[in-house]
């Protein structure tokens, strides 16, 4: 195995000065109107120039993106003990003051494992690296199948007995169903983790996730994934797809997801990390790779995903997620513009959401059987548009991309509650895909930051360890060669990198 090999870097910063700042809210403030209309908890605010949506909270849109991520994180933070010992979003996936009666979000632990590592990174609070180590730590404890099941060490997603203090099984499939897929991401989550703490038991962990993972995957085709969506842990048995109209009926065995991003990424991450094993996750990335490219890539298959569907369902996560791995990997995809362009393209056409054209916006939904807009989608949707637009020039979806920040701003109330358009609390699109979205937004384009603070916004490794003084940013990264996006309060004075200038 690789161990921590940490670069530390310093930068100085002189000259802070909140007045700057200041003059210019009050030059946005004079260009805002509010309306009568509200969007979920808030009046509208609008451009005075061109009736364009701004957020709710104030015209100056780092402040008010701010706002809404430190909200959210604080309801999650301050969220109840449930009555088996655990906080409530380790129980539920919908928060209600009654408490809801629905078990964990497919993706839930993973979502907020993901938010909260780029957080930490933006804000330097410690508390945030405690809670992901108490999300990981109790999932570990409590969800892996048994090593001498058909797939051992691998995480199931669902709480069958809400309050039992035990995941194991999946919701429409019940008790023993497990999906692979959210097992990858997980277990990619966990490296990163691992990176930040320093704690090898979660390098272990994504590692027996992995190996199973790689021992089960086929080349796949186009109507089974290289691994299944749903698969019995003990048995090996494929899971199943159902009526989407509520009948029960059985349609067809869940062989295929789109969902393999974080799968592919745990890959690659131990190729590097346990070099003994490099041929092994190498070709189970591979695998991967070929196979999206030659289907869903080509088809525009991109489902399924949510845990709560019975049945098949085109999705923009599977879609915009891996026109961001696209991205970040342009290296090997040599037609990574138009390939991201036919995504996106896909996303308008098919999920492209017109209620709130009045205000200039185009938002998204989230899935071809539920057409309503979403506020983690809409922002996951903004962030790889402007990642696209940095790395390819083409700012066409620029102005809509930050409407769209904008107009996800109003799903989160004063006191952090964070509701889906005409839904529920959803502890996942809420809270762990919701904020991630924002600050690759402001890493793509730092304009988009508060002005007059200092944050990291972005690398392409994981911060360590961060530490904000008034007069310097201190932090750490896991690689030895890595890029970081930053915006300060002033040019720094100077910047050192392991005590070198």
């Amino acid at each position: 195995m690789k161990y921590l090999n940490l670069v530390w870097l310093l930068i100085t910063v002189i000259g802070f000065s909140s007045c700057h700042y200041e003059s210019g809210a009050g030059n946005l403030i004079a260009d805002t109107i509010i309306i009568s209309d509200t969007i979920q908890y808030h009046p509208v605010r609008v451009s005075k120039k061109d009736g364009s949506i701004l957020p709710w909270f104030s015209s100056d849109k780092g402040v008010s993106y701010d706002t809404v991520m430190m909200l959210v994180w604080h309801f999650w933070k301050n969220m109840d003990t449930d009555s088996n010992g655990l906080k409530y979003y380790m129980n539920h996936q919908v928060w209600r003051p009654e408490h809801d009666m629905r078990g964990l979000g497919g993706d839930q632990i993973n979502m907020a494992l993901s938010s909260w590592g780029l957080l930490y990174a933006y804000t330097g609070y410690q508390e945030i690296v405690e809670n992901m180590r108490y999300i990981a730590d109790t999932y570990l404890e409590r969800s892996l199948s048994e090593p001498d099941d058909k797939w051992p060490y691998i995480p199931y997603p669902y709480n069958t007995g809400i309050h039992s203090g035990r995941y194991d099984g999946d919701m429409r499939n019940g008790k023993g169903i497990t999906q692979p897929d959210k097992a990858g991401s997980f277990g990619y989550e966990l490296v990163n983790l691992y990176k930040i703490s320093g704690d090898s038991k979660y390098l272990d962990a994504a590692t027996k996730i992995a190996e199973t993972l790689s021992a089960h995957i086929i080349e796949g085709d186009s109507v089974r994934s290289p691994l299944p969506f749903r698969v019995d842990a003990r048995t090996g048995e494929t899971g199943s797809l159902f009526d989407n109209m509520g009948s029960g009926k059985r349609v067809k065995p869940a062989l295929y997801t789109s969902n393999w991003t974080g799968t592919m990424r745990l890959f690659e991450e131990l190729q590097k990390l346990d070099p003994e094993k490099e041929d092994i996750y190498g070709k189970s990335f591979n695998t991967f790779l070929d196979w999206m490219k030659d289907f869903p890539l080509k088809t525009n298959k991109w489902g399924p995903f949510f845990e709560d569907i019975p049945g098949w369902s085109d999705t923009q996560t599977n879609a915009i997620s891996f026109a961001m791995f696209i991205l970040d990997h342009q290296d090997i995809f040599p037609n990574w513009k138009d390939d991201v362009k036919d995504i996106i393209d896909w996303t308008y056409r098919e999920l492209g959401n017109h209620e709130y054209e009045i205000y200039k916006v185009t938002v998204m939904n989230e899935q071809t059987v539920y057409r309503v807009p979403g506020n983690s989608h809409s922002s996951r949707q903004a962030s790889v548009e402007l990642m696209y637009a940095a790395s390819s020039g083409d700012t066409s979806h620029n102005a809509n991309a930050v409407r769209t920040l904008n107009w996800a701003t109003y799903t989160v109330a004063s006191d952090g509650r964070n509701r889906y358009i005409r839904d529920d609390i959803w502890l996942t699109d809420g809270y762990g895909d919701y904020i991630r979205h924002y600050l690759r937004a402001m890493s793509a384009m730092p304009a988009l930051a508060p002005e007059g603070e200092n944050h990291l916004l972005g690398t392409s490794s994981v911060i360590t360890s961060i530490v904000y003084s008034p007069d310097s940013i201190e932090y750490i990264t896991f690689d030895k060669a890595s890029k970081e996006v930053l915006r300060l309060n002033k040019k720094p004075l100077k910047v050192m990198a392991d005590n070198m200038i």
